[in-house]
């Protein structure tokens, strides 16, 4: 389980991370609910928000897959990697506004890590 629980600690820092962004913006915004029309604060709250949505799926399947071998895969820390990078990249595009390269580059290897471990379970399934 070394994989999973070193990329849940870099991912749980992160979280951290994009949490006290969040709240450094309200503070100077004196926005206690919502995005109080600040696009600052909005891009903030969504990258935030959007690391909740995909990280526990991804997380839960680097685990599942991890348990499922007798050694961690390679392509496990690979992937490990992958969407803490993903991440990181994703929260610098929404703080930079519209489309840019490095939101794209964070979702583009964001649903990538997803699919590819997906498929990786899945296949892990029927041959277990």
């Amino acid at each position: 389980m070394v994989v999973t629980l070193m990329t849940a600690g870099l991912c749980g820092l992160l979280y951290f991370w994009l949490s006290f962004r969040v709240v450094e913006v309200r503070r100077s915004a004196r926005v206690l609910i919502g995005d109080g029309g600040d696009d600052l604060l909005l891009s903030r709250i969504r990258a935030h928000a959007n690391f909740a949505e995909y990280v526990p799926i991804c997380l839960v399947l680097i685990a599942v897959i991890e348990l499922s071998d007798s050694v961690s895969p390679p392509g496990l820390y690979a992937a490990g990697i992958g969407l803490v990078a993903a991440r990181v990249a994703h929260a610098v595009g929404m703080e930079r506004g519209g489309a840019n390269r490095w939101r794209l580059v964070g979702t583009m290897a964001t649903w990538a890590t997803l699919v590819g471990l997906s498929f990786w379970a899945m296949v892990r399934a029927v041959t277990y």
